[in-house]
């Protein structure tokens, strides 16, 4: 399943010279670009079902207590996400916002 999803997601092409991370490397108030999910295939499922899908652009909203979890908003809707989870979601950093 995961390289199903890799191949409908593939098509996605980015030529950049920005260096690729994880979601969780990201600041606050940082954007960036969602890349591949390397999760399970339900966990991959599930989080694209919420609008976490390759392409799509992400901010880091603001950090829980300790900084975990994060806050990140996806068109409009804001996610609450572990570290251990946003470290296998791989991403194309884009620049702070202007907030």
């Amino acid at each position: 399943m995961k390289s199903e999803l890799k191949m409908i997601f593939n098509f996605i092409k980015r030529t950049s010279t920005t260096t690729h991370t994880s979601l969780a490397d990201l600041r606050q108030g940082e954007r960036a670009i969602l890349g591949e999910l390397t999760l399970e295939p339900a966990t991959a499922e599930h989080l694209m079902n919420l609008g976490l899908v390759p392409g799509v652009e992400v901010l880091v909203a603001h950090s829980g207590p300790g900084g975990d979890p994060r806050i990140y908003r996806v068109e409009g809707t804001e996610l609450a996400l572990r570290r251990e989870l946003t470290s296998c979601i791989a991403i194309e950093q884009l620049s702070a916002a202007a907030d």
